[in-house]
């Protein structure tokens, strides 16, 4: 016998959906998954007790440097903020922040809780490292100059609060050692990190490995500029450079730090800068670890004050800051638009988009 719907040349009605199934097909119109908004909550909840930490902790590490509180202020202030930054590096890079606090706060912990030196140095390189990279990290594209000169003020601040970290877990170091080991951890894992976010090294381009190449060089030579003379400069050379050095530090208070003026700062200018026009700006961000690694061998230095290593800071920024300006020009210079008013339709149309400050990069 045939079926109805042969006969009739109608299609059978179909079953009505379930009361489970309305519902489900209501909720998925409704808008965002339960699941997102149980991370978001998470989220904003962990956000909320960082910020409070970390606001703690600063407070807490200010009264240890003003001699009140207990013994033990500074490096619980210490323990608090490598465990934030940690957790805060890995929600920034896209990683596991609470593995990666948990872990950082273990080695806290450990290496106060023993009072071991090797320990307490560890920890506190993997402190600076943490820092700098995050104070990079924490950075957003900037479409105009005083955007960026904000970032490297950004970026500034998480780098002092890391340095007091550093300065409490009470470290026994040589310091150039300490910052020629923090440095290359902190380029090594920026540059891991960047690979990612700057899409590998084939989206450079012509222009992304020259400023790569000179970015290195001049790292290099930086770092290298005091063995250089030492080894290869004349006495009397050596003789005016240092009589030059003790002038500035007894009339101005301080010296600047070359590799923060000529690298550190110039990098997260323009690099911020770049950023918001092409995703190859990390890359020349990379090199800003520069600046905010060194922060932190500034601040442990026991023959600098807390007055002259605010003052060094200050005056490496600033140089840096019209070095980055002059970058930013000679730039636009050859590779802009012609004419004020094309430039400035440019500046207005460099909107790459990128996460907020707040928000994990992809």
């Amino acid at each position: 016998m045939s079926s109805p719907e042969r006969v009739t040349g109608r299609r059978v009605a179909e079953r009505p959906p379930s009361r489970a199934a309305r519902l489900s097909n209501r909720f998925q119109r409704s808008g965002r998954p339960s699941d997102d908004r149980a991370a978001i909550g998470v989220r904003s909840a962990a956000l909320v007790v960082g910020t409070l930490a970390t606001v703690a902790a600063v407070a807490a590490a200010a009264c240890a440097v003003l001699g009140f509180g207990p013994g033990w202020l500074d490096q619980a202030a210490a323990v608090t903020i490598i465990t934030v930054g940690a957790a805060a590096l890995a929600a920034r890079t896209g990683g596991r922040p609470f593995i990666f606090g948990g872990l950082a706060l273990a080695i806290g912990l450990g290496a106060v809780l023993s009072d071991m030196e090797r320990l307490r140095t560890g920890a506190a390189v993997l402190t600076a490292v943490c820092a700098g990279v995050l104070a990079v990290m924490a950075t957003v594209p900037a479409r105009r100059f005083r955007i960026a000169a904000r970032e490297v003020l950004v970026a500034l601040l998480i780098s002092c609060v890391g340095a007091l970290a550093v300065v409490g877990f009470r470290p026994m170091i040589s310091l150039e050692r300490f910052d020629y080991v923090s440095l290359a951890l902190a380029f090594l894992l920026a540059v891991v990190l960047v690979y990612r976010l700057g899409a590998g090294l084939h989206g450079l381009g012509r222009r992304g490995a020259v400023v790569l190449l000179v970015g290195g060089v001049s790292l290099a030579l930086t770092l290298a500029y005091a063995e250089l003379l030492r080894r290869y400069g004349s006495q009397s050379m050596v003789d005016d450079v240092l009589d030059g050095v003790r002038w500035v530090r007894a009339n101005l208070g301080a010296v600047p730090r070359p590799i923060q003026v000529l690298v550190g700062v110039p990098a997260l200018v323009y690099g911020t800068h770049l950023r918001a026009r092409r995703r190859q700006g990390w890359w020349v961000c990379v090199f800003g670890v520069a600046l905010t690694c060194s922060v932190a061998g500034i601040m442990t230095n026991p023959m600098t004050g807390w007055l002259e290593a605010g003052l060094i800071i200050l005056y490496s920024v600033l140089p840096g800051l019209v070095l980055g300006y002059l970058v930013i020009r000679v730039d636009l210079a050859f590779t802009g638009p012609r004419g004020r008013r094309a430039r400035r339709e440019e500046e207005l149309a460099a909107s790459r988009p990128e996460p907020a400050r707040l928000q994990p990069l992809h």
